[in-house]
C-alpha cells in the first residue's frame, strides 16, 4: 500500500529506528514514546486491524505477538525467564478506540510502572 506510513516505513521510504525484524514482522521505536521503552511491532504484509488479520493469516498474528515478547526480552522489560518488571502490549483496533494508522501495530510499553489504575 503506497499510502501507508508503515509500508513505507517497511519498504525503507521512510526512516525507522528498528530494533528488530523477520522476514513477516517489522519492530521500530515510537515517534512519540508514552513510556521510557515504546516500540512498535507491526506485520510487513498490509493488514488493516487485528480483527482481519486473526481472520486472514492467524499464524502472523502468532508472529507479531511473538515478536513483541522478543522485543521485550530484547529491550530489558523481562528476564530470560520471564520475570519481572513487565510490560504492556496495546492493539488499538478502529478510530473509536485511537487507532490512527490503519495497519495492524501492537505498542510494547515498558520501563516504568503500568498499573492500572495509576497511583
Amino acid at each position: 500500500m503506497t499510502d501507508c506510513l508503515f509500508c513505507r516505513m517497511v519498504a525503507g521510504e521512510i526512516p525507522a529506528d528498528v530494533v528488530h525484524q523477520t522476514d513477516r514482522v517489522f519492530a521500530f521505536r515510537d515517534i512519540n514514546p508514552q513510556a521510557p521503552t515504546h516500540v512498535l511491532v507491526i506485520p510487513k504484509e498490509h493488514h488493516p486491524t487485528i480483527g482481519e488479520l486473526a481472520g486472514s493469516d492467524a499464524a502472523l498474528l502468532g508472529e507479531v505477538v511473538g515478536a513483541a515478547q522478543t522485543v521485550a526480552r530484547q529491550e530489558g522489560l523481562i528476564g530470560a525467564d520471564g520475570a519481572e518488571p513487565g510490560y504492556r502490549l496495546v492493539a488499538n483496533t478502529g478510530p473509536q478506540a485511537g487507532q490512527t494508522v490503519h495497519h495492524v501495530h501492537v505498542h510494547v510499553l515498558g520501563g516504568r510502572n503500568l498499573t492500572w489504575p495509576p497511583g
